[in-house]
């Protein structure tokens, strides 16, 4: 994995994060002193972007590329998209990370340092950048949740369906 500074043009946001929703959801100053905190970071199949139970300052944004969520070994799910984020709850709570995240194909991400950002942007003296962070955070929150409500409860069916046919040939 290699890791690259993110060099900063105010004013001008490359075109492969111009449809970043992450990035949609701040001011243009904010967004500037949210690019300015990031970093570029290259990832080979099989290099590991986050560790499962390593400390969490970084929100990452997959620029291209597939990663996988991977939790006790077991992959959760493939990040494929642009713009998907990975590693914001625990950057964001100063909790260890739940999963790893591993590179599937070479990947390109968007590293934002939390904790650099709270420094150069105290919480107390930016309320609006980080409401807009908490809001997009808790809409993709609820996003995801959804989707998961969605699997379980097909999972439910498929289990009760399981049981009545086997119930049905005992």
């Amino acid at each position: 994995m290699k890791e690259f500074a993110y060099i900063h043009d105010e004013g001008h946001i490359p075109q492969m994060l111009q449809n970043v929703p992450f990035l949609e959801s701040f001011s243009e100053d904010h967004l500037n002193d949210v690019l300015h905190s990031s970093a570029i970071v290259e990832c080979d199949p099989g290099d590991v972007i986050i560790a499962e139970g390593e400390d969490a300052s970084r929100i990452f944004i997959l620029l291209s590329g597939e990663v996988d969520v991977v939790k006790e070994g077991d992959v959760l799910v493939t990040m494929r998209h642009a713009g998907d984020i990975f590693g914001e709850l625990a950057a964001l709570e100063d909790e260890v990370r739940s999963a790893s995240v591993v590179g599937r194909t070479k990947a390109y991400c968007l590293a934002v340092d939390q904790r650099f950002l709270e420094y150069a942007m105290p919480k107390e003296e930016n309320p609006t950048f980080y409401a807009s962070l908490y809001e997009f955070i808790a809409k993709l929150t609820a996003k995801r949740l959804k989707a998961t409500s969605e699997v379980l409860a097909r999972v439910d069916r498929e289990l009760k369906q399981l049981k009545a046919s086997l119930a049905a040939g005992a």
